[in-house]
């Protein structure tokens, strides 16, 4: 009996490699080799002189990662990127949440129509986007400053102040993609028993007991995998700063880790620091991954 069974599943192998040999061709010929190329450029100096021949190309090690390590406008993209992150991650995950169990709700009417406006965003392109909100942000004509005159406050240059450049980027990419996190939520919302809801109110449980003992931990584990990617994609900040700041204004305030990336690769050619930078940034979302995993608790029974 066992040569038999031995022959048939290395046939059933061989049958799945065979189906599976295509698309981890494609996969290693789009993805993984030109990693691996990138992580081989980021141990030499590759340039602009590079580009003309190969030859002018030298390894220098670690050198561009200890060139990182003091680059001051380095770590104040660093710092920038995380103070988006921080800022942005959290009150995105919050308002999709809350918008989610609003929506989610017996009351709410309209849900349809509701999704699609709050969806409509996460499909509209930056550019147009950021269209719209430089208009809003406009010291002189912008909504916004005009809504702000009724309480008495100044107009502000919320694109070319320091002070407030990155918060309205902030705004800006909460307004744009709390709806895709929330479309995540009334899924997992949606698989939640409603008997749950039934038997905790007739034990006299109101609505933000019910939140906090029966929607929270039922949604931990889609908590957990949109606050996974939701970080991943703030730490990769780009379009919005590269449309409305001119590449990281004012004074280098938004300006992102991939920002500089491009800036390094494209604008100044320096290809072997801007690998070195992406191989940082992969190695921070890593650990950022890492970490959220982590604290996951225990999924309710």
């Amino acid at each position: 009996m066992s040569g038999p069974s031995s022959a048939w599943r290395r046939r059933e192998e061989r049958t799945a490699w065979f189906f599976l040999a295509p698309a981890l061709a494609v996969l290693t010929l789009f993805f993984l080799l030109p990693i691996l190329a990138a992580w081989l450029l980021s141990f030499t100096d590759f340039d602009l002189y590079a580009l003309a021949h190969t030859e002018n190309a030298r390894l220098i090690g670690l050198g561009n990662y200890q060139r990182l390590a003091h680059d001051p406008t380095f770590w104040q993209a660093l710092g920038n990127t995380f103070t988006f992150v921080l800022l942005g991650g959290p009150a995105t995950i919050a308002l999709s949440l809350v918008t989610a169990v609003l929506l989610n709700s017996r009351l709410t009417r309209g849900k349809e129509l509701l999704r699609t406006i709050y969806f409509a965003p996460v499909v509209t392109t930056v550019v147009a986007v950021a269209a719209v909100w430089r208009y809003l942000y406009h010291p002189r004509f912008g909504l916004i400053n005009y809504l702000l005159s009724f309480l008495g406050i100044a107009p502000l240059d919320w694109l070319q102040d320091p002070r407030w450049a990155m918060p309205a980027l902030v705004l800006m990419a909460i307004w744009k993609n709390f709806g895709y996190n929330m479309v995540i939520f009334l899924a997992g919302l949606q698989n939640i028993p409603v008997t749950l809801y039934e038997a905790a109110r007739l034990d006299g449980a109101g609505p933000l007991a019910q939140l906090r003992h029966i929607t929270l931990p039922m949604l931990r584990p889609t908590l957990v995998f949109v606050t996974i990617i939701t970080t991943i994609g703030y730490f990769q900040l780009f379009a919005e700063p590269y449309v409305m700041t001119n590449l990281g204004d004012p004074l280098n305030r938004t300006l992102s880790i991939v920002l500089l990336m491009y800036k390094e690769g494209y604008r100044w050619w320096n290809l072997g620091y801007a690998a070195a930078i992406s191989f940082v940034l992969f190695l921070i979302l890593l650990a950022a991954s890492i970490l959220q995993s982590r604290l996951r608790t225990k999924e309710p029974r």
